[in-house]
């Protein structure tokens, strides 16, 4: 009885690290000199949200995605406005990775495709991303691609790989 208990209890533990999925990205940071960024990315609902690291040569950023579907409710997103105009009217191109004006409390029936982020250092500079999915039913398990961008400016266009 002991030896099917052990497998049994390997079964489950195999299952349940079959639910955490993480990947990587690339993007450079423009300038004189391009400083090329790497990106990381760990879930454990299939790549829905998770967190999310951006590494440059001098400083590293952490912090929370999502990826806004039918489910996701208008206040989990607050942590993403929390250096920003709430849903990011502001960003630099004049389009907006949040074209839906709602109040605080409401449930968001657009499906999208996007992914949004908010990554902070830790000597206090942070950075804020959106991503378009290539395949949005697979989360960022299915790759994408978009832009993040620095306090001060500066863009980092970054791709995701499909797993």
């Amino acid at each position: 009885m002991k030896p099917v208990l052990s497998l049994l209890g390997s079964c489950i533990l195999l299952m349940l690290g079959a639910c955490t999925v993480t990947g990587t990205g690339r993007g450079e940071l423009a300038g004189a000199v391009p400083e090329p960024v790497r990106f990381g990315w760990v879930s454990s609902d299939g790549g829905m949200s998770g967190t999310m690291t951006a590494t440059m040569a001098e400083r590293s950023f952490a912090g929370r995605f999502f990826q806004i579907t039918q489910q996701t409710r208008a206040e989990s997103l607050t942590p993403l406005w929390r250096h920003w105009h709430h849903g990011w009217q502001d960003w630099p191109d004049g389009s907006s990775p949040w074209p839906y004006p709602f109040p605080a409390v409401q449930f968001i029936t657009h499906y999208s495709g996007r992914v949004l982020a908010t990554l902070d250092a830790a000597d206090g500079q942070y950075m804020r991303c959106r991503f378009h999915l290539v395949l949005p039913a697979r989360g960022m398990l299915g790759g994408g691609q978009g832009q993040c961008q620095l306090q001060d400016g500066r863009l980092i266009p970054a791709v995701f790989e499909a797993n």
